[in-house]
């Protein structure tokens, strides 16, 4: 897949709430993400399961009331931006909560090898 491409399935599985089920599709196995913060998980997440781990861990502990996810920011050959909003509450303590980050994503050989988030 071309980034165009990518970054348009990546943004649209966002938004029908296909996220895990993309990644098997348009990361690479090897793949890091990158927090701008240790929320107590470390900033740091290399390979895909690690990866799935976090959407998994968010899916279990965040409920989302409301949210968007911009359309893609092409940046190069390689490398495009999302910027996500979203509105809900934390689970387990009911604590509300609204964010708002921005999505760096690096592409090579047709694959996200890396994500970075800045909020």
């Amino acid at each position: 897949m071309d980034l165009k491409t990518i970054a348009e399935e990546l943004v649209a599985g966002c938004r029908e709430n296909r996220a895990i089920e993309n990644l098997d599709r348009l990361y690479a196995p090897d793949a890091v993400s990158v927090e701008a913060a240790d929320m107590g998980r470390g900033r740091v997440t290399e390979g895909l399961a690690g990866i799935r781990g976090k959407h998994e861990w968010w899916d279990a502990s965040m409920e989302v009331s409301d949210g968007s996810v911009s359309d893609p920011m092409l940046h190069g050959e390689h490398r495009f931006a999302v910027i996500f909003e979203f509105q809900g509450k934390e689970k387990q303590t009911g604590k509300a909560f609204e964010m708002k980050e921005v999505g760096l994503y690096h592409v090579t050989d047709g694959k996200i090898v890396r994500e970075e988030f800045f909020y």
